[in-house]
């Protein structure tokens, strides 16, 4: 309304206050942080506008110093006191810190405006419309990370401004397409996937392989469903954000898919991170190093613990080996242009569907690191995984799927005595891992919306969706990445 009478000033205004709003709602504490954080930000900026090249760099070096220290303060400082503990025999005390929420995601968003404007990349923007950015909110919590200039330059057009019945279309099929994938599927999964890991050292192998899946799936579709109501929310505002996810599962190697998964935290580390320290410039060697680095510090980011670490690692060890071009993928598709380059001149050339399968069952083993509680809790689960067993913890896996929206479903089984409730709850969970793979073989989100469909057919079919979605949000739990 107010960009319709021209307040446009007034309209960055209201939707700066609105997103400090909805940050607020998840704690006074992490406004006060959030609010200095984008203060001392825009000072530095204010003050690289009137220094000398000599002191811009000092004054790089400060910004990134203090985002990272803000960062290090409220997610590192614990862990690093307790391995300080463990390696000295010193007994450090900490106080537990609560760590902003989101606290990941627009610190890098700062210091990616920071170093920018270091380097002449970026202007000092008016203080309204550095802060929208900073706190938009379909992004402020769980990202994509956005770069300054992508988004400001979208609130500067007015032409974005006017309603558009085809972005709003978009936004509402991103929206509920994203929904149903959070609650429909991957807090259902996650029933799963939770029980399995607190129960790790009573699985059996079959319950493992289970687990795992469901956990693989689990995590994708509850950050890509982020993400596309995320961009849904944003396009009913006339304002796109950067693709994060591009099918990641469809990748025949390690190194595209991290071309495809979080591709926003990709693009920020091989900017600041991967190409200062000479990138694969350096010879072979040095390359390997920067690659690991890159890993580390992206396992790191996730999450304080050595768990994420050895996540990481191998992640960077995967695309290493791929750098090294000892084995190839054939291209499957040779009528359709392939976007990405997985190697050149490899001594051993695969079937596409084999390096597809060999990349994802790779991922799958990856994360178990990354979910595990420590490192003892990932061992036992790998333990169980590769050395039989069978003592049939299955039925209880599936029993966690006892939930209301099954019910119906339960009765009529059992009253016809087809079978018994158990039964149906083993079969619900196949079921369910079943369409979380069919789903990860089709069209993505991006891909959907771009269709422009809006037949009687479409319209039915996201209306059933809708409303799928809004009785499954009995289960809905919170977003895996709101805690990085």
């Amino acid at each position: 309304m107010l960009n319709r009478i021209h307040k446009y000033t007034v309209a960055d205004g209201f939707l700066t206050l609105m997103s400090l709003y909805f940050y607020y709602t998840f704690g006074a504490s992490f406004l006060v942080v959030l609010l200095i954080s984008i203060c001392v930000n825009y000072l530095l900026s204010f003050i690289i506008t009137k220094a000398k090249d000599k002191t811009i760099k000092v004054l790089k070096v400060i910004g990134v110093l203090f985002n990272l220290g803000l960062l290090f303060y409220f997610k590192y400082l614990g862990f690093f006191v307790e391995n300080i503990n463990s390696v000295t025999g010193a007994n450090l005390s900490v106080k537990e810190i609560l760590m902003p929420i989101g606290i990941s995601f627009f610190t890098f968003g700062q210091i990616s405006f920071i170093v920018d404007r270091a380097n002449g990349e970026a202007e000092h923007y008016p203080f309204l419309q550095y802060a929208m950015y900073t706190v938009y909110f379909p992004k402020l919590i769980q990202g994509p990370i956005a770069f300054h200039k992508e988004m400001i330059d979208q609130f500067r057009d007015t032409k974005l401004r006017s309603f558009d019945p085809d972005n709003f279309a978009k936004g509402l099929k991103s929206f509920i397409i994203g929904l149903s994938k959070k609650v429909i599927l991957a807090d259902t999964l996650a029933r799963v996937a939770n029980y399995g890991f607190e129960q790790t050292f009573y699985l059996d192998t079959l319950t493992v392989i289970v687990v795992m899946l469901a956990y693989t799936f689990q995590i994708y579709l509850d950050f890509s469903g982020y993400c596309d109501m995320a961009n849904g929310v944003s396009l009913l505002l006339g304002i796109k954000l950067p693709v994060n996810f591009n099918s990641p599962y469809k990748a025949s190697s390690a190194k595209e898919l991290w071309q495809r998964w979080h591709m926003t935290l990709s693009r920020f580390f091989i900017k600041y991170v991967y190409i200062p320290l000479g990138g694969s410039r350096k010879g072979k060697r040095r390359t390997v190093i920067n690659v690991l680095i890159v890993f580390v510090l992206s396992g790191l980011w996730h999450g304080a613990g050595w768990t994420y670490i050895c996540w990481g690692l191998m992640q960077g060890l995967l695309v290493v080996w791929d750098d090294l071009g000892i084995v190839g993928v054939r291209d499957d598709n040779p009528d359709k242009k392939k976007k990405y380059l997985l190697r050149e001149k490899p001594f051993i050339t695969v079937p596409g569907a084999v390096g597809n399968a060999a990349t994802f069952f790779m991922f799958v083993v990856s994360l178990v690191f990354f979910r595990s509680k420590n490192l003892g809790y990932a061992l036992g689960m790998f333990k169980r995984a590769f050395f039989w067993t069978y003592p049939g913890f299955l039925t209880r896996c599936a029993g966690q799927l006892e939930m209301a929206e099954n019910y119906v479903l339960r009765q009529i089984v059992t009253r016809l005595g087809i079978g018994s409730a158990g039964m149906v709850l083993m079969i619900t969970m196949i079921v369910y891992i079943a369409i979380s793979a069919f789903v990860m073989t089709r069209k993505n989100t991006q891909e959907i919306i771009a269709e422009n469909r809006y037949d009687l057919k479409s319209v039915i079919c996201y209306t059933i969706l809708a409303i799928l979605s809004l009785i499954s949000l009995s289960n809905v739990s919170t977003f895996i990445y709101f805690k990085f």
